[in-house]
C-alpha cells in the first residue's frame, strides 16, 4: 500500500489548443478510497490513465509512494486496473483470467491457484471458477475483473467507471460490494466516475473536476454540506440544488420582491449581484400568509417516505424548475400552489461573477 501524488500533473494532447489536464496538484493518502468525479470531458478519466502510465506526462509528477513513476513503464508501477468493459479474455475460464497476470509474472502454479481461490472466495466467485465469462451476468463480470486486480496484491488500484455498463440494481449492489471490498483490502483506491451519487456513496474522500482544473477535494459531506463554488454547488446532490439569482441588499438576498434571509456569515460580504442555492430538503412548506416563495406544482415525484416536488415560482430570478423535497405523506398534487420557506442557515450564498462562496 501506498499514498498517491500529482505533482503539477500535466497532459496536453497534441493538436490541441489547451491541456486536457492543465497541472493537477492532488495527494491522496495511504489506503484511501478517493473518487474523482465530474462531467464528460472534465480530465479525470485522463487523470487516472496518467497514474496508470497509460497517457504521457508533459511536465510535472506523479508518485506512488516515495517512488516517481512519472516515466515508469506500466508494468512496472505495481498497480492494478479495472476497466469500463470488463477486457476478460472469451476463451479463458474464470480462474484463468484472474491469474493471467500472475502467470505472465512467473508465479508458479501453486501460488497462483491459492491467491485465486483466495479472491474467488472474498468476491463470491468460488463456484464460477470454472466458467467461461459469456456463462456470467454483467456483475459476475466485474467481479472477476476486480478478482484479476485483487491477485495482484499491487500497490494502487485504479478503477474506470467500472459500473457503467450494469443496470440500475445491480449498479447499488456492485457500488456496495466494490466499497466493502475496499475498507477489508485497505489499498489505496483511486475510483473514475461522472455519476455523482456514485462518488458520494462509495468515497472517503471526493474530487472534483472540471476543464480539467481541480475544484474542490472534500468528503462526501463537505462537498454537500459546503460547496466551494457554484459548479460544485450544482453538480454535487441528487436532485441538484436549487440555484436561484438575487441581488443583495440589507443583508438580504432580494429575489423579485421576495427577500431570502441569509446567514450573517454571507449578509457581511455580499454585494450586487449573487446567487443563493437551497437544497431541496431545506425548503419548508408554509401557508400563503406566512410569505413564503409561491412555486406552482408541475410534477410530483413520489418516492414513498419521501417525495419530490417539481414547480415554477413565476418570481423574477428563480430558475425554470424548483424542487422541494416533502414528506411521503404530505398531499401536494399537481396543479396547486405551495408556498415554500427556508432557515438562514440552509442558504448557499455564491458571487454570480465568480462563482465563488461568500458563505461560511
Amino acid at each position: 500500500m501506498a499514498t498517491v501524488t500529482f505533482e503539477k500533473a500535466q497532459r496536453w494532447y497534441p493538436g490541441s489548443d489547451s491541456p486536457a489536464v492543465p497541472g493537477l496538484d492532488l495527494e491522496i493518502k495511504d489506503g484511501e478510497f478517493m473518487v474523482l468525479v465530474g462531467p464528460s470531458g472534465c480530465g479525470k478519466s485522463t487523470s487516472l490513465r496518467m497514474l496508470a502510465g497509460l497517457e504521457e506526462v508533459n511536465s510535472g509528477r506523479i508518485l506512488i509512494g516515495d517512488r516517481d513513476v512519472t516515466h515508469t513503464p506500466p508494468k512496472d508501477r505495481d498497480i492494478a486496473m479495472v476497466f469500463q468493459n470488463y477486457a476478460l479474455y472469451p476463451h479463458m475460464t474464470v480462474a484463468d483470467n484472474m491469474a493471467f497476470a500472475l502467470k505472465m509474472a512467473k508465479v508458479d502454479a501453486a501460488e497462483r491457484q491459492k491467491r485465486v481461490e483466495e479472491a474467488a472466495k472474498i468476491l463470491g466467485l468460488t463456484e464460477y471458477l470454472e466458467r467461461k465469462p459469456k456463462a456470467l451476468s454483467g456483475g459476475q463480470r466485474q467481479r472477476v475483473a476486480m478478482g484479476r486486480a485483487i491477485v495482484r496484491n499491487p500497490q494502487v488500484f485504479c478503477m474506470d467507471e467500472p459500473l457503467s455498463n450494469l443496470d440500475a440494481k445491480m449498479r447499488v449492489q456492485t457500488r456496495t460490494d466494490i466499497a466493502k471490498l475496499q475498507a477489508d483490502l485497505g489499498v489505496t483506491t483511486v475510483y473514475v466516475t461522472h455519476d455523482q451519487v456514485e462518488a458520494m456513496t462509495m468515497g472517503d474522500r471526493v474530487a472534483v473536476m472540471k476543464e480539467g482544473v481541480l475544484q474542490q477535494v472534500d468528503t462526501p459531506l463537505g462537498l454537500y454540506d459546503r460547496p466551494v463554488n457554484l459548479f460544485v454547488a450544482g453538480f454535487i446532490g441528487s436532485p441538484q440544488m436549487n440555484l436561484m439569482e438575487a441581488h443583495a441588499k440589507d443583508g438580504k438576498a432580494q429575489i423579485g420582491d421576495y427577500l431570502v434571509p441569509v446567514d450573517p456569515t454571507a449578509s457581511r460580504t455580499m454585494q450586487g449581484n449573487i446567487t443563493v442555492g437551497v437544497r431541496p430538503e431545506a425548503w419548508r412548506v408554509v401557508s400563503e400568509s406566512e410569505g413564503g416563495l409561491p412555486v406552482r406544482v408541475t410534477v410530483v415525484e413520489e418516492l414513498g417516505s419521501d417525495a419530490f416536488v417539481y414547480g415554477t415560482s413565476g418570481v423574477e430570478g428563480t430558475p425554470n424548475n424548483i424542487i422541494v423535497r416533502v414528506h411521503g405523506r404530505d398531499t401536494v398534487h399537481k396543479g396547486e400552489t405551495i408556498h415554500v420557506t427556508t432557515d438562514p442557515k440552509s442558504v448557499h450564498v455564491f458571487d454570480t461573477d465568480t462563482g465563488a462562496r461568500l458563505s461560511d
